[in-house]
């Protein structure tokens, strides 16, 4: 298991910022089952859900930046697994773009690849590995999309999530697998040990201009849609 504790470029768990969010949290404290738990529900809630500057990022700017979505969520929930001794490894996919709908909208949406790169953790305890997508989305995030969408019961695919049932999603870890995009999953990478690895191998299919685009424009009329929806859950 030596190889899902180790700190990487990208988990930079020994970082100032991320050892003070675990001595704050007393997560070493914890029992094990506990402690996934709790860095689980922290990454999903307290790290809200938003479109980051790229992939590449280290999971102690994912921290400063206080969001993040499916790849730096992950990458951020690594981090603080490992450096509170639970191994955990990461499995790599991409998803159809309808998925994102909502919060990409016009030019952005139309300009995006069909498929965007995607990822999930797997986390080891008790002797089986877990896998764990449901952290992606903040409640609040989406509890707003069940109000706006009341009609909705069954599947539903958009504004960042794809689920087989809208109104009951399994994001709840408790000993569990869970999910909020998997339904979207077009492609099948494989397990990596660390996000570094991974995005090595695989990387979002975009021309430099769009990749110019996206990080200086695109993603923060995302994050400005992201936003605009969380805002009316807290009556703003």
């Amino acid at each position: 298991m030596m190889e899902y504790l180790k700190e990487t470029h990208m988990l930079d768990y020994s970082h100032p910022t991320i050892q003070k969010l675990i001595h704050d949290k007393h997560w070493k404290e914890m029992n094990e089952f506990n402690r996934i738990q709790s860095i689980y529900n922290y990454v999903r809630d307290e790290i809200l859900f938003g479109y980051n500057s790229d992939d590449y990022i280290s999971a102690s700017k994912v921290l400063s930046d206080g969001y993040g979505q499916c790849n730096t969520k992950g990458t951020l929930f690594m981090a603080l697994l490992r450096a509170c001794d639970i191994p955990c490894r990461i499995h790599g996919f991409t998803i159809n773009k309808k998925l994102q709908k909502g919060a990409m909208t016009g030019i952005v949406y139309h300009s995006a690849p069909k498929n965007i790169l995607h990822s999930w953790v797997e986390v080891y305890l008790e002797n089986r590995w877990y896998e764990l997508e449901g952290f992606i989305l903040d409640k609040a995030y989406l509890k707003q999309l069940q109000n706006r969408f009341t009609k909705c019961t069954g599947p539903f695919c958009g504004y960042g999530m794809a689920v087989k049932n809208f109104k009951h999603p399994i994001i709840d870890f408790n000993r569990n697998n869970t999910y909020i995009q998997s339904e979207g999953i077009t492609h099948d990478f494989g397990i990596y040990d660390c996000p570094d690895t991974l995005l090595k191998e695989h990387h979002q299919e975009m021309s430099t201009i769009k990749t110019f685009a996206y990080k200086y424009i695109g993603r923060h009329l995302m994050n400005y849609n992201v936003k605009k929806i969380r805002r009316y859950f807290y009556g703003i």
